[in-house]
């Protein structure tokens, strides 16, 4: 008698081992099914809710400007020591020279004409946003007129705050043959 028991109890304990053992296959399929589902493709995927964010964020960069706030203008900038800029090809700087560059020029505007961005492009690579155009900026200090036609490019991550500028990129735009 204790040798049929022995040998149910064995049985037994195989069996619901071999069904955990199944159960854990199943779920760890089911897991491998739900990754696969769930794939973020960073180069394709358009992101529709981030490049709104972003674009809200452009709009408040360019008020910021038009109202003359140099320091909402700079709260948009993320400045760290990866921070980077170049400008007109001269030499990268960064965080610093780039908001005492920004505090000297737009602090000095007297009056914004036009502040066009023409032919933007937002790029969101999840938590990174790409954002290129063509400046057409009018901008007037004292009664001087200056006119900027650049190639910009602003390069943004998420932050716990909003979409912070991590690296701008300014280079004169070619001027098209008459």
């Amino acid at each position: 008698m204790k040798t049929k028991t022995l040998l149910i109890v064995t049985i037994a304990g195989m069996l619901i081992l071999f069904a955990c053992k199944q159960e854990q296959k199943e779920i760890a399929e089911v897991v491998k099914e739900e990754a696969k589902e769930e794939k973020v493709d960073l180069l394709n995927d358009e992101f529709p809710e981030a490049k709104e964010e972003v674009l809200k964020t452009m709009e408040a960069i360019v008020q910021s400007v038009f109202d003359g706030d140099m320091n909402k203008l700079i709260a948009f900038h993320a400045y760290s020591p990866k921070f980077t800029e170049f400008n007109g090809g001269e030499p990268r700087v960064g965080s610093m020279e780039n908001e005492k560059f920004e505090r000297e020029v737009f602090g000095s505007v007297t009056e914004v004409v036009k502040f066009d961005a023409k032919d933007l492009k937002v790029a969101v690579y999840g938590e990174v946003a790409n954002v290129t155009f063509h400046s057409d900026f009018h901008l007037k200090f004292g009664k001087d007129l200056v006119v900027v036609n650049d190639q910009i490019t602003l390069l943004f991550l998420k932050t716990d705050t909003g979409w912070k500028i991590v690296h701008e990129h300014h280079s004169p735009l070619k001027k098209e043959s008459a």
